[in-house]
């Protein structure tokens, strides 16, 4: 065979190897990139938080980075449940008294509970408003009153001779034919105002509010000798305030002076030592009410919590700070849900409600 043919052939059958050949093996794939857990500074919903920590402080609304009571805590809290009872002006048991749920707070409270001004008429958007329109809610033997007041902090409710228990009284109750003995059941939204300080300092402003509410709590039970049980709730997200009155994180970090009080009290019940800022709590010895949460209403901003609760600044007036209509409708709709469907509310809150 002549060598030009034998070339060609050669090319050909090369061709034919190339084009058979299989082609080059992918790029192998990018690493999957790991998101790991959320850092220890991180300002996570302490419902949402449960055992992971925020500077070393577990999450959970109670001990145990967990959200509801232990069963100690939970049997005490049915006990003071099953004995709220209507009483007339002299704390005794009638079959036409009265049992009166009384807020105590400073502005965002009053806002969320009734009104701005403090006193009627409550906006229909707020707790009250709504709670006044529902069928389903107790209008016979519950009355419900709003004692929070605009500029009221925590340092304006520690003495049980502070002023604002006086003009509850007054104010309040007695233009209802109501007295301080038929106050069986309050709901507590606190602050200290312009703090400086934040976690994990010794001087948090979240340690000086548990200071606060023990006192607070201890003050209540004086003023109020047939209180049963306290509901305590934190601020709601603080992160689009224009002022130092309350701000991030201190909005955030006072969920936690809520948690270390209520489980100051738990451990105290135990046998172990009490918080020393928060002082004695115990309820056997008449030194102060049992508490437990109330709606735990804090979400980072717009982002949503597992529950779906954001808040967005349109739910804030101009400040940043207080809620605006849409803002307070939101809270409302926490505090009507949590007291008629919370097994310690619902029996004496709601009309058809029951307990256990």
């Amino acid at each position: 065979m002549p060598a030009r043919c034998r070339a060609l052939i050669g090319l050909v059958v090369a061709g034919a190897l190339i084009g058979c050949a299989a082609p080059p093996p992918p790029p192998p794939p990018p690493k999957p990139v790991v998101v790991g857990p959320p850092t220890d500074t991180v300002r996570i919903p302490l419902t949402d938080l449960l055992a992971r920590t925020y500077y070393g402080n577990a999450g959970g609304l109670y001990p145990g980075g967990i959200n509801q009571p232990p069963a100690d805590h939970d049997s005490a809290a049915r006990a003071r449940r099953n004995s709220i009872k209507p009483l007339d002006v002299n704390g005794d048991e009638s079959p036409f008294g009265k049992y009166v749920l009384v807020s105590i707070g400073m502005s965002n409270a009053t806002r969320e509970w009734c009104s701005q001004t403090s006193g009627p008429p409550c906006g229909a958007w707020t707790f009250m408003g709504k709670a006044a329109a529902d069928p389903g809610v107790n209008h016979y033997t519950l009355v419900i009153v709003n004692g929070a007041a605009d500029g009221q902090d925590a340092p304006a409710w520690t003495s049980p001779t502070s002023p604002n228990y006086d003009r509850i009284k007054v104010g309040r109750l007695a233009p209802l034919g109501l007295s301080e003995n038929q106050v069986q059941v309050a709901w507590v939204k606190l602050d200290d105002p312009n703090p400086t300080a934040s976690l994990p300092a010794d001087t948090a402003d979240a340690h000086i509010l548990v200071t606060n509410l023990g006192q607070v709590l201890r003050a209540l039970r004086a003023r109020y000798p047939y209180l049963r049980l306290v509901f305590l709730s934190s601020r709601i997200y603080g992160g689009y305030a224009t002022t130092g009155l309350n701000p991030e994180p201190y909005a955030y970090e006072s969920g936690f002076s809520v948690k270390w009080v209520i489980e100051s009290q738990i451990n105290e019940m135990r046998g172990l030592p009490a918080n020393p800022q928060a002082g004695t709590l115990d309820y056997t010895k008449r030194a102060a009410p049992l508490i437990l949460w109330g709606p735990y209403m804090w979400a980072d901003g717009a982002t949503p919590r597992s529950d779906g609760l954001a808040w967005l600044r349109t739910d804030f007036e101009a400040d940043g700070l207080h809620p605006s209509q849409s803002g307070e409708s939101k809270v409302s709709d926490k505090l009507l849900d949590f007291f008629k469907n919370s097994p310690y509310t619902r029996c004496w809150f709601a009309t058809s409600g029951y307990c256990l």
